[in-house]
């Protein structure tokens, strides 16, 4: 393995082009600044992984169109090769690792185009380690930047002469691998002396008249004689690449084939073997076993690169900050960049133009001292966790790893310690997913680190099988009716996000919407699905079918039938469902916004039809949905009662506008805090008091339940004139027994039930230990009737109370909906009534007192 010492983290810096002041584009909008489309072209480059590759890690935007790119480097390049008499066989083998990563690159329709001695490096066993690649592509063939990309002695001759959107394809890195092994094998630089006039008229030259390039370079450069020494097969490789018609020189395919490199090529070593997250390849396939021990000293290096990095950052380490240390950026007075003169039509006169916005090809080392300091203490044991043992293992960190675990998760998530432990154990175990499925769960309940959150995700969703093919046999180029409005609100889909704002972002965002409307015909689109799949879309940039998989999934689970082309009733018995959750955590807040007609119809729609991404920057929302895909369908209504309370103190105060008001522009929610109360009041909420009808509920046929004791369609006019939610007699069932089993009064679960019937139909039979409060005679004008049972009623105010009544008629809804409006909490009622007792052995005839 490669060490850190060696495999750095290298950093460069250019500028992307400006844009006119107040540009617009054919939609009327503003242009998009290059570097954002620069930053939505490089995130490809991240998922390319090759033996004879450098690694791309980040793309990092600055202020004035700045970027700085992060990528893996070595310090020792093909450059300071050149000098030195190499082997023919040694030149044979560079030559092919060279052409393999080329050859890579092409069949991902990636073109060098800047290849040069420089940017192939050689890493500390002297294999090829090819970098730069990027630049080109992320440019747009280099539209989006000020400079010209490739180095001219390196440059095809087409590349001179051909405009730049003609000028490119792949017959271009042939040429230049060309000219850099003339180099390596004559072991001297061409055109040393020349200038740069000097080599463009040589190479102009060259393609005006044609003829034997070879010839024609090595004459130019007066090493002939040198030429005519060397091995027969390399001088064939090089003039096979250095074809004066880019249609006449061969591919790297082709080159593959040549007698000079083809006794190092084995095709079976293209690729890292590398296990991917939901991969279908066999995943032992590049196993293998040594007979001797290995020992490793650096535990850090054998992760990957990806994760180095991230830790790298956690560490304190900012690369903009490491290139502005080293003096490659350099802060100019803005004053001193004015220009002397301006034409009415733009042009500018006098001020020479800032070399810093030249292309500078230098490459800075990112220090990793203070990394390695970070963690030099960890215990190796960290770096390869048990997942697997006879015992169940234990999901939570121990010792100071167990104290961090119960700090907020903005400070876990800047713990580097506590970080490593969970990126470890979580990359061990996504290997295993679907096998270790509930070991994934167990430990998203605790919390998911930032750097796999994608696949952590994906597998609380239950993604499997073959999702490319599935993705691709999904027409998403035939004009549909809903492409307008999906152009409408693509260009304003959390446009505060740089990668999500790119025109790379807003073309996925394009297919994936269309993929998801064309596949599931009995839905319509809605606005807000774009917001929607923003989440996904971030979290897996480069792999559209996982993210289409997840919001497909994810829709199914929580927003089942949200999308009809007549959706209103499902609206508005999840509304109902809403305010009977309120009604039952909070009577004075339901009381107070009823009374000024303030209903959730006004506000809390685009919550629930986008799972609150339309509400909540995506950093807010990924902390959310951590905890919202642990939990059922109905944990989004949790969320809707804990931002509710969050702003309780503002909305009892507040009258109809002032709600409004706040509510069209959301004031600032302590997301963890929205969690925790989320998860208290989740846990603290019966079940079938959130039922829905319209939900995509699974069929337990091993459930032995009477159907009769679960909850069953409500009507939507019942729904909504009562005001507290229903629960089922298998809940009530439960609850019984919970209150008997752990009969204290500290019992979160102490239910004290109501019976609201005649005094005569209570003694004959009813549940034990209810109080027997009959409707006809329980208030007095506005206030309960005074009496024992009233006053054991007021006394357990707070706790939960359950109404029960006769489902002939509806004492007991109205009995419950006085008790919300006297500020009783926790009130619910008894769905179906005393009668769906009797087939249990609950009811007893009460004894006399």
């Amino acid at each position: 393995m490669t060490s850190l010492e060696t495999r750095k983290l290298g950093a460069k810096t250019f500028f992307a082009s400006c844009h006119a002041k107040d540009t617009c584009g054919n939609n009327g909008l503003p242009l998009t600044p290059n570097s954002i489309r620069i930053l939505g072209q490089f995130q490809i480059l991240k998922t390319f992984s090759h033996k004879n590759l450098c690694t791309y890690l980040d793309a990092i935007r600055s202020k004035h169109e700045r970027l700085v790119l992060v990528f893996e480097h070595f310090e020792s390049n093909l450059e300071k090769e050149i000098s030195r008499k190499l082997q023919v066989e040694e030149v044979a083998r560079i030559c092919c690792e060279i052409v393999e990563a080329l050859n890579y690159l092409h069949t991902k329709k990636i073109y060098h185009h800047a290849l040069s001695p420089k940017s192939i490096l050689l890493d500390d066993e002297r294999h090829v380690k090819v970098s730069n690649y990027g630049l080109y592509h992320i440019t747009e063939y280099g539209r989006t930047v000020p400079f010209p990309i490739g180095t001219p002695k390196y440059s095809a001759p087409e590349a001179l002469i051909l405009e730049r959107s003609v000028a490119h394809g792949p017959k271009i890195d042939t040429w230049s691998l060309g000219i850099i092994m003339l180099e390596l094998a004559l072991s001297c630089e061409l055109w040393s002396d020349c200038s740069i006039e000097d080599i463009f008229k040589d190479i102009l030259t060259l393609a005006k008249k044609g003829g034997d390039a070879l010839n024609f370079i090595a004459r130019r450069n007066n090493c002939l004689a040198a030429l005519e020494e060397l091995d027969k097969s390399l001088v064939s490789f090089i003039g096979y690449c250095l074809n004066i018609l880019p249609k006449e020189r061969p591919s790297m395919k082709q080159l593959l084939r040549h007698t000079f490199i083809n006794q190092h090529y084995k095709s079976e070593r293209d690729i890292v073997p590398v296990s991917e997250f939901l991969s279908t390849k066999l995943r032992c396939k590049h196993l293998t076993l040594s007979d001797s021990p290995v020992y490793i000293q650096d535990h850090l290096v054998e992760r990957p690169l990806q994760e180095i990095y991230y830790m790298w950052q956690l560490a304190g380490g900012d690369a903009e900050a490491e290139l502005h240390k080293q003096g490659c950026i350099k802060v100019k007075p803005p004053i001193c960049t004015l220009p002397f003169v301006v034409l009415l039509e733009g042009e500018e006169f006098g001020q020479k133009k800032d070399a810093a916005f030249y292309f500078d090809n230098t490459v800075i080392c990112l220090p990793t001292e203070q990394l390695k300091q970070r963690l030099k203490d960890v215990e190796p044991s960290i770096y390869y966790p048990l997942i697997e043992s006879f015992q169940e293992a234990v999901s939570s960190p121990s010792g100071e790893l167990h104290d961090t675990a119960t700090l907020p998760i903005v400070i876990r998530e800047k713990d580097i310690e506590y970080q490593l432990h969970r990126i470890v154990m979580y990359s061990r175990i996504l290997q295993a997913y679907p096998f270790k499925k509930l070991r994934i769960i167990r430990e998203a309940k605790t919390d998911i680190p930032p750097l796999y959150r994608g696949n952590v995700w994906a597998a609380l969703l239950e993604i499997q099988g073959d999702l490319l093919s599935e993705y691709e046999s999904i027409d998403k180029e035939t004009v549909t009716p809903t492409d307008r409005q999906i152009e409408v609100d693509i260009p304003r889909c959390h446009q505060y996000d740089e990668l999500l704002s790119s025109p790379v972002a807003h073309t996925k965002f394009r297919r994936l919407l269309k993929a998801w409307v064309i596949s599931h015909p009995q839905y319509v689109y809605w606005q807000g699905l774009d917001s929607l799949c923003a989440p996904f879309l971030y979290l897996h940039f480069n792999h559209e079918a996982l993210a289409y998989a997840c919001f497909s999934a994810f829709i199914d689970k929580y927003l089942h039938n949200f999308f009809l082309q007549d959706n209103s009733l499902v609206i508005k018995e999840y509304l109902a469902v809403f305010s009977h959750l309120i009604a039952y955590h909070d009577p004075e807040l339901t009381n107070h916004l009823d009374s000024i007609g303030f209903l959730p119809e006004l506000y809390s729609i685009p919550w629930f039809l986008t799972m609150y991404t339309h509400v909540f920057p995506l950093h807010k929302i990924f902390h959310l949905w951590d905890t919202l895909l642990l939990g059922k369908d109905s944990f989004p209504l949790c969320i809707g009662v804990a931002i509710l309370q969050q702003l309780r103190a503002d909305l009892l105060s507040f009258g109809f506008n002032e709600c409004i008001l706040l509510f069209s522009d959301m004031p600032e929610i302590d997301i963890q805090r929205c969690v925790q109360d989320s998860i208290r009041i989740f846990c603290t909420t019966p079940q079938g008091a959130t039922y829905r009808k319209h939900t995509n509920q699974m069929d337990f046929s091993g459930d032995s339940t009477s159907p009769s004791l679960k909850m069953s369609a409500i009507p939507l006019e019942v729904l909504k004139s009562e005001l507290c939610p229903r629960i089922s007699a298998e809940d009530m069932i439960g609850l019984l027994e919970l209150r008997r089993g752990d009969p204290t009064p500290n019992n979160k679960f102490r239910v004290l039930i109501i019976d609201v019937r005649a005094p005569e139909e209570y003694l004959r039979g009813a549940v034990p230990n209810s109080v027997n409060i009959p409707f006809t005679t329980a208030f007095t004008g506005e206030s309960l009737t005074s009496s024992p049972e009233s006053h054991v009623l007021a006394a357990h105010k707070g706790k939960m109370v359950l109404v029960l009544g006769s489902q002939r008629d509806n004492n007991a809804s109205s009995f419950a909906n006085r008790l919300v409006r006297l500020g009783y909490a926790h009130v619910c009622l008894l769905h179906g009534g005393v009668e769906v007792l009797r087939s249990t052995n609950v009811l007893l005839v009460p004894t006399a007192a």
